[in-house]
C-alpha cells in the first residue's frame, strides 16, 4: 500500500510548494481536486485539457517528486434538481474523467448526488425512514428516474476512457451506504465504485471493518480515504447522528471528525489496513483533513505519523510456514 493525502487542505499554497512538503513527509501519492465542493486549486480541468505543455509539466511536477496521482476528486451534486447546479457538477465530472484519461490516473473521486423529490424541486431530498410510505415513493422514483439513468450513462463513459469513479459513502447523497453502492454498481457497471472513507461510516452506525468485507469481496473499493471520527456519548443521545448542527458547534454536537488516531485507536486503523490487504485492495490510503481540533499542518503530521505505524506497505511474498 502507498500513503498519500487529499491535497485540498493545501489550497493556499501553490502545487509545487504543496508536492514539496508533501514529498519531504515521506508520502508517496497524491489526490488532487479538480472542481466542485473541493475546488480546483491546484488543477483546473480547463487549463489542462486545453493545453498539452501545461498538462504534460502538471504531470511531471508531480512524477519529478516520485509522486503518483492515486484519484482525481471532483465531489459534487450532478443531480441537484436545480439545473444550473446539476449541469455544472456533471460538466465537471465529464471533464475531470477525460482529464484523467489524459493523465493516466485511474480513479476519479466524487458524491452519486441527490435529487429532490419531483421534477419542479428546488432543493434535494434525502430520505431517511420507510414511512410514512411518501418516503419510499421519493425513493423509488429517485433511483428510477434520476440516480441509476445518470450513472449509468457516466460508468460507460468513465469505462470507455480506462477510469474507475470512486463514490464516496456521504450521508445527504443517494449513496451512502454498502448497500446502496452495490445497488447501484449492479444497475450501473462495475466502473462504479466506492472511495470507502470509514469516518462517515461510524457515525452511521457501519462497521468499516464489515464494510470492507462487503464491499471488498465485489471488488467495489476503488480508493481509500483515512479520516477519523468520535461520537460524543452524551450528545449523540440527545441529537442522534443525523445531527443537523454547524460542525463548528463541536462541543456540542452528537459527533464530529478527528485526525487519524484520535477518533479510534491504532489497534482499530491495524484492523482497517489488514481488512484491506485481506480483500485485496493495495492501492493508497489518503488522508483527509477535517479535524476542528487540530491546525492542517498538525492534523496532518499526526495523521501521517499514526498511519506509518500500521501501514502495511511491502509485497506479502509467500506464506514459509505453510
Amino acid at each position: 500500500m502507498k500513503l498519500g493525502v487529499f491535497t485540498v487542505l493545501f489550497a493556499q499554497k501553490s502545487l509545487e510548494d504543496v508536492l514539496d512538503y508533501i514529498a519531504s513527509k515521506g508520502l508517496n501519492a497524491v489526490e488532487i481536486g479538480t472542481g466542485g465542493y473541493p475546488g480546483n486549486a491546484h488543477c483546473d480541468p480547463d487549463t489542462l485539457l486545453a493545453d498539452a505543455g501545461k498538462l504534460k509539466a502538471f504531470k511531471q511536477a508531480v512524477e519529478s517528486r516520485g509522486l503518483i496521482i492515486s484519484a482525481l476528486s471532483c465531489h459534487a451534486n450532478p443531480l441537484h434538481p436545480q439545473k444550473a447546479i446539476s449541469s455544472e457538477h456533471d460538466s465537471v465530472i465529464r471533464k475531470t474523467i477525460e482529464l484523467a484519461n489524459r493523465l493516466e490516473v485511474g480513479i476519479v473521486n466524487t458524491f452519486s448526488g441527490c435529487p429532490g423529490d419531483h421534477e419542479d424541486a428546488k432543493y434535494p431530498n434525502w430520505p431517511v425512514a420507510p414511512w410514512p410510505n411518501d418516503f419510499q415513493d421519493i425513493l423509488k422514483w429517485q433511483w428510477e428516474q434520476k440516480v441509476i439513468p445518470y450513472w449509468s450513462e457516466i460508468g460507460a463513459l468513465s469505462e470507455s476512457a480506462g477510469v474507475k469513479i470512486g463514490l464516496e459513502l456521504h450521508g445527504g447523497f443517494s449513496v451512502h451506504s454498502p448497500g446502496t453502492l452495490l445497488r447501484l454498481r449492479e444497475a450501473a457497471g462495475k466502473a462504479i465504485g466506492a472511495n470507502l472513507d470509514p469516518s462517515h461510516l461510524w457515525w452511521q452506525g457501519i462497521d468499516p471493518v464489515q464494510a470492507i468485507h462487503i464491499l471488498g469481496r465485489e471488488g467495489a473499493i476503488h480508493h481509500f480515504h483515512a479520516k477519523d471520527t468520535t461520537i460524543d456519548p452524551v450528545n449523540v443521545n440527545k441529537h442522534g447522528v443525523t445531527d443537523m448542527q454547524s460542525y463548528a458547534l463541536m462541543l456540542d454536537r452528537a459527533w464530529q471528525f478527528r485526525t487519524v488516531g484520535y477518533g479510534h485507536d491504532l489497534k482499530v486503523w491495524a484492523d482497517i489496513i489488514s481488512a484491506l490487504r485481506l480483500v485485496g485492495y493495495d492501492y493508497v490510503v489518503s488522508i483527509e483533513h477535517e479535524d476542528g481540533l487540530m491546525s492542517v499542518d498538525e492534523g496532518f503530521t499526526k495523521a501521517v505519523q499514526n498511519l506509518k505505524q500500521v501501514l502495511i506497505t511491502e509485497p506479502l511474498g509467500e506464506m514459509w510456514w505453510v
